[in-house]
């Protein structure tokens, strides 16, 4: 949350949606454990309840991007489950630009993850559910045939992030 939290305060988005949040957690309380200010941030932020799975956070990320009539939005999530991330993310609101950035957590160091066993290991696994959820449907095609994770915006277009 806290790189979702960094392009919000730098002016990269204009909204954070967090899905897949625990029941009675509130904003306050997140902004409250990443060392923010509550008033600063509260306004922009929106947080998720309903998923329990990164299919689930697809879903419930696309009826809020419908909701408020957004064209792109940032994706941050961890590195290694970026892949699935996309592809239900894709699934869930064809047409939209979604802008990846990943994160690299302490589970999963970037510079060391092949001699940590449990870093291979939740790789491994994160790999065979991305297998997995690729047989479930074929990804929609870009309307313009362009690739949605270059970073190259339509002029005008809505920010959000989501982070799960």
């Amino acid at each position: 949350m806290d790189q979702g939290l960094r392009l919000l305060e730098d002016g990269q988005a204009q909204r954070l949606f967090v899905s897949g949040v625990y029941r009675g957690v509130e904003v306050d309380e997140l902004l409250e454990v990443a060392a923010r200010r509550p008033e600063d941030l509260r306004c922009c932020i929106e947080l998720g309840y309903a998923a329990g799975n990164t299919r689930e956070n697809a879903q419930e990320t696309g009826d809020w991007v419908r909701r408020n009539d957004l064209r792109s939005l940032r994706l941050v999530t961890a590195a290694y489950h970026m892949p699935r991330s996309l592809m239900e993310l894709r699934r869930a609101v064809p047409g939209v630009e979604i802008l990846a950035e990943p994160v690299f957590p302490e589970a999963f160091r970037e510079e060391d993850w092949r001699w940590r066993v449990r870093s291979l290991a939740l790789l491994v696994n994160e790999y065979a559910k991305y297998l997995i959820a690729s047989l479930r449907q074929p990804l929609p095609l870009s309307e313009e045939g362009s690739d949605e994770t270059t970073g190259n915006r339509q002029e005008g277009a809505t920010k959000g992030i989501v982070s799960e």
